[in-house]
This record gives C-alpha cells, sequence and structure tokens, in this order.
C-alpha cells in the first residue's frame, strides 16, 4: 500500500521521526502522478517540490504538514508552475502572486506536488469542459469524475497526493467526491481566502480540501481557516480540528424531504437511508424536515451565478494577461477574436445567460427575483438549524455518468447540481463523505449540511 493513502497524522509523525523521509514520499507522489496519465487528473507537475522535500529532510522545513505532499486545483494562483483555469485563454500565464490558502499551507510545510484539471474556470459537473481534456473517473475510465474539481478529487482517489485542494461554487467539491469516493469538504462561505484564487462567482466561491479522511480534511481546513486583510469577505475562524467526536447520542438530524424525492436513483436512495438507519442506532434523533423553496434553488443557482460570471470573466481581453489573438489589428477585434477563441462553449454560455439577465429589461424579472428566492432559501434553512444539528440526504441524485452522455444536453447536466447549490447560496458549510457503492461499484456520497460556522 502506497504511503499516500495513510493518514496524514501517520505520515507525519513517521516524517519527524526519521523511520520516512519526505524526499521519498514527494517521489512516490511524483511517480504516481506519471503513472496515472491515462485518467488527466494532472496538468502539471511543480518543479520546485523536490527541492522543499529536501529542505524538510533538513529541519530546514517545519510544521504541521512537514513533508506532506499535495495537488491543487488549477484556478489557485501559484509560483513556479502556470496557472490556467485549463481554459486556453489563461496558456501561458505565470502568476505574479501566490493564494492565501497556498501560501498557509506551505508555511506549515505541506509540499504542492502538481496542479489539477478542472471544466475551465470551474464552468462544469464532469471535468469534461476543460480545454486540455477531460479527467476520467478512478473506479471506471469511461465515466466522469464529476466537476468542476474532478481533477483534485480523482488524484486523491488515485493516491497521488495526501490530499487536494477544490474549489465549491455549487457543489463542485462535494459532487467529484461524491463520484471519486473520497471525502469533499465546503466550509462556511468566507472561513478561507479566496484571495489569489480564480473568480467563478464571488457570492457562492468556498476553498476546500478533498482528502480520504475526515480527520485530514478538518486538519487541512484548520491551516487554511480564518481572516484575510485580502479577501474582505473573510470571517473570523473557530476551533475546527480539536472536536471531532464519534458520539451521536442527542444529535438531532432532519433529513431534506426535497432531496428523496423523484429522480433520485435507487441505488442511492437505499444507501442514503441505509445511513439514516445507522444514524438513528448511534443515538442521533432523526427526522424529516421540508425545505419547500429548495426546489426552485437550482433555477435561482443559474440565474445568479451566471450574472457573477459575466462580470468576472469582463477582465479577459487579451490586453492585461494571458491569451491575446495575433490576428488582431484593433481593440474592438482583440477583444472579440480574443474571447471568441479563448473561451470554451461552456464559458461563451454562461456569459450570455448572465449578460440577458442583467440586460435592461431583465434584471428585475430574473435576477431581482432569483435573489428573492435566495433571501426565502436563508430563512428556511436558519428556521431548520433552530431545531436540527446537521441536515442530510444524498450529494447527488446519482453516481458517476458515462463521459459525453451529458455534454451536449446542458439542462441535464445543470440538474447533476440539484442536491449542492443551495448550500453555496445560503452559505452554510457542508461535507460529502463516501457512503458506500451502487451495483455497478460505483462510490455513493452522503451530504451533511450544518449550520454557518467559523
Amino acid at each position: 500500500m502506497s504511503d499516500l493513502t495513510r493518514p496524514i497524522s501517520e505520515l507525519t509523525a513517521s516524517i519527524s521521526e526519521g523511520r520516512l523521509k519526505a524526499v521519498e514520499l514527494v517521489q512516490q507522489s511524483l511517480g504516481a502522478i506519471k503513472a496515472s496519465g491515462e485518467f488527466n487528473a494532472v496538468l502539471e507537475v511543480s518543479p520546485a517540490a523536490l527541492d522543499r522535500a529536501k529542505q524538510v529532510d533538513a529541519g530546514k522545513l517545519t510544521g504541521r504538514l512537514a513533508g506532506i505532499p499535495f495537488i491543487a486545483k488549477d484556478n489557485f494562483l501559484t509560483f513556479e508552475t502556470h496557472t490556467t483555469a485549463s481554459s486556453n485563454i489563461l496558456k501561458p500565464f505565470h502568476a505574479p502572486y501566490q493564494s492565501t490558502a497556498i501560501d498557509k499551507l506551505e508555511a506549515e510545510g505541506a509540499i504542492l506536488v502538481a496542479k489539477a484539471n478542472l471544466d475551465a474556470f470551474a464552468h462544469g459537473s464532469s471535468t469534461e469542459n476543460s480545454d486540455f481534456g477531460p479527467t476520467r473517473n478512478p473506479w471506471d475510465k469511461d465515466r466522469v469524475p464529476g466537476g468542476s474539481s474532478g481533477g483534485s478529487a480523482a488524484a486523491v482517489a488515485l493516491g497521488l497526493a495526501s490530499f487536494a485542494l477544490g474549489t465549491d461554487t455549487g457543489g463542485s467539491i462535494r459532487l467529484p467526491a461524491s463520484f471519486c469516493g473520497v471525502v469533499g469538504l465546503k466550509p462556511t462561505y468566507g472561513l478561507v481566502s479566496r484571495n489569489g484564487v480564480i473568480a467563478m462567482a464571488s457570492s457562492t466561491d468556498v476553498i476546500g480540501p478533498l482528502t480520504r479522511t475526515v480527520e485530514d480534511a478538518a486538519l487541512v481546513l484548520d491551516i487554511m481557516a480564518g481572516r484575510d486583510p485580502l479577501d474582505a469577505t473573510t470571517i473570523e475562524r473557530g476551533d475546527n480540528y480539536s472536536h471531532l467526536a464519534g458520539d451521536l447520542s442527542g444529535l438531532k438530524i432532519g433529513i431534506i424531504k426535497e432531496y428523496m424525492g423523484e429522480g433520485i436513483g435507487e441505488d442511492v436512495k437505499a444507501n442514503t437511508l441505509s445511513i439514516i438507519d445507522r444514524l438513528k442506532s448511534s443515538g442521533a434523533h432523526v427526522e424529516e424536515v421540508s425545505l419547500p423553496s429548495v426546489e426552485l434553488a437550482l433555477a435561482c443557482y443559474y440565474i445568479i451565478v451566471p450574472a457573477e460570471i459575466s462580470s468576472n470573466l469582463a477582465r479577459y481581453d487579451g490586453i492585461k494577461y494571458g491569451f491575446s489573438a495575433p490576428e488582431a489589428k484593433t481593440l474592438a477585434e482583440t477583444y472579440a477574436l480574443t474571447r471568441d477563441q479563448g473561451f470554451g462553449d461552456e464559458a461563451k454560455r454562461r456569459i450570455m445567460i448572465g449578460t440577458y439577465v442583467l440586460s435592461s429589461g431583465y434584471y428585475d424579472a430574473y435576477y431581482k427575483k432569483a435573489q428573492q428566492v435566495r433571501t426565502l432559501l436563508i430563512q428556511e434553512f436558519e428556521k431548520a438549524f433552530q431545531k436540527y444539528d446537521l441536515l442530510v440526504g444524498p450529494t447527488s441524485p446519482t453516481t458517476a455518468f458515462k463521459l459525453g452522455s451529458k455534454s451536449h444536453d446542458p439542462i441535464s447536466m445543470y440538474l447533476t447540481d440539484v442536491m449542492t447549490v443551495a448550500t453555496n447560496l445560503v452559505g452554510n458549510c457542508a461535507i460529502s463523505i463516501p457512503s458506500g457503492k451502487d451495483s455497478a461499484g460505483l462510490p455513493i456520497g452522503f451530504q451533511l449540511i450544518g449550520p454557518q460556522k467559523g
């Protein structure tokens, strides 16, 4: 068994006691990455990884993650590697600074070994929208790994690193975690700084870890969490690590009624009910709860998020950074040709939808109405958490689907996020944990949603 599948706490203890060299661990990671090329989970390897490992072994680099290799989704700005967001429009881009989350991890001795594939600009649920080719699911190469953090989830499932970083705008950590059989943690909005992470939708974007265990996820989050003067949306951190408990006695849990109705696969439903029975037998008080506005969350999300995408992607104009159309002869041609050639179909689709809902005559009918629904969602979740400690349900209505099966049907693809988007709209924390497999042997994820906490 690879050392990279062991818990982080075991690895750091082995390294600090001299039973394992950081260089050996990084070499294992780089070797596994090289051998995993057919899955296309990784876009680029960091040339500085082995040098940092040598610093750990020499005692020059210490911390809670000293010597632990990790992989970052390629929308995190990083030194030493390109940052492309898996889009041709950023293909030649080297970041002039590094994201706060990466800085915090490296300050604790973690070693960035590679950048992971994603749906370009995080626009997708399958990692098929990458301009550098799709990532394949580690459990079945003919299926998707989920998205948009599919490369990160696949990397952890394949044992390429001890953990990976992802971003979750509407489920983009939890969905691939479910499809790949790993843990995916979406923190409360603002708990981790978004400074130095390429924005998709600024009011729902969240940074979080993908790991093999809940304990590993809590440790990584504990290091990244907290206020950042470079991100005004950050909040005070709480204690994310030391209070992990196995005793569920007296815990009040609400099963979201709307997540257990039509559209959920039989195997997913049976697995979810089985986990709920285990929660009951562990002493938790479990009952059904209805959140009526949850059924409107997906429509609400696909109005608000494209509107923010339209605004955020306006900066990619062929002038400041990244790709610029070489044949353009005027400024107007530079803008038009750069964006036409540099953006993929999904980015263009979302830009057009977002521009439309923000345009004169449609703002009140669509964007304003969606924000009103968002307020109703927030109120319903707040009311639910006055009674319950946790809300639960499946992470996704199905397990991983075949590559290409939804590529030409955007609505069907968007429905993949039906059980995850509401949490982003209200800003709550959530986690997807592996809970079993379906009849085809594909992983199923169980989702737990908590109140907003630091």
